[in-house]
């Protein structure tokens, strides 16, 4: 039996294409590359950020999230450096965008997490410190990707030293 499927109107249906097969291609068709080095670039991530949490534990109770916010403070500043120097700067193979900024720095970086540190912040009765870690979080992960594009796009498109001109073509 073959993976793709095949419809044909039945006789009598009173079908107007003319009785040929219409095929289909299965959904996730010629995407299994992509699905697999996401998952094995997420598996990385979040091996990662296990790891982080082992280095440094602060989910306990009455301890502020500092491991999270670290984590996805660091994982946004690392998803602004990749994305402008896969995009402005060297060709990369196709299937680096979705293992390492889908599926590593996806991995790395958690939401989940961090709504649970604050739900669990005011659940102890802590709500000054919940409301500060979700704008902490905010305003430090916006402010790392941007600051961190900025610098890349900034380093990418300064010219080369000793060189000169637009096309770097100096006199020798």
């Amino acid at each position: 039996m073959s993976s793709e499927r095949t419809l044909r109107p039945k006789a009598g249906s009173g079908s107007r294409s003319g009785g040929g097969a219409v095929r289909r291609p299965p959904v996730l068709r010629g995407q299994w590359p992509a699905v697999g080095v996401v998952a094995v670039g997420g598996a990385l991530g979040a091996s990662a950020r296990y790891g982080a949490g082992l280095w440094w534990p602060t989910g306990g109770a009455d301890q502020f999230p500092w491991t999270t916010l670290l984590v996805n403070v660091v994982g946004c500043a690392v998803i602004g450096v990749f994305l402008v120097a896969v995009t402005e700067g060297r060709p990369v193979h196709p299937l680096v965008r979705p293992f390492f900024g889908t599926g590593v720095l996806g991995g790395f970086t958690t939401f989940s997490t961090y709504a649970v540190d604050i739900h669990r912040l005011f659940d102890e009765g802590r709500p000054g410190a919940a409301v500060g870690y979700l704008g902490l979080t905010l305003l430090a992960a916006l402010g790392a990707v941007g600051a961190a594009a900025g610098l890349t796009r900034w380093l990418i498109r300064r010219p080369a030293r000793g060189r000169s001109g637009p096309d770097g073509g100096g006199a020798r």
